[in-house]
């Protein structure tokens, strides 16, 4: 059978210090390991969300793909995240002066939801279900 029993999504960030400050300030909460070359944030029971620098993939990656810097504030992901409390959410976002891409509102697609970006141009979500579809 296949299966995965922990997930991580990384995104990669031009400054971790930045990214881990507006992360923590989204979330409400510290990061629970912010050494040199990664961040992490335990999102739900088994997935976290990492946030490493630039320049430690870059490394890894050497010269077979493109360097992620050439696509800092290029939309590149979409962290698409559900919440029970989407009117606070919204609330905690916009007292942190976070420009709004898409105001909250009801989707087609039964969710309540708004859309705004990170320091590197990542999409995030916050979102609530409101229908059954």
């Amino acid at each position: 059978m296949f299966g995965f029993n922990k997930i991580h999504f990384i995104l990669y960030v031009e400054n971790q210090q930045l990214s881990t400050g507006f992360y923590e300030k989204i979330f409400r909460k510290k990061a629970r390991l912010n050494v040199p070359g990664m961040s992490e944030f335990e999102l739900a029971d088994n997935i976290v969300l990492g946030l490493m620098p630039n320049a430690g993939i870059e490394k890894i990656l050497k010269d077979k793909m493109p360097a992620p810097e050439t696509g800092t504030g290029i939309p590149r992901c979409e962290l698409y995240l559900y919440s029970d409390q989407i009117d606070s959410e919204y609330k905690n976002v916009k007292a942190l002066n976070i420009d709004i891409i898409s105001p909250l509102q009801d989707m087609n697609w039964g969710d309540k939801a708004f859309y705004f970006a990170d320091p590197d141009g990542h999409i995030i979500v916050f979102a609530q279900k409101i229908n059954r579809i």
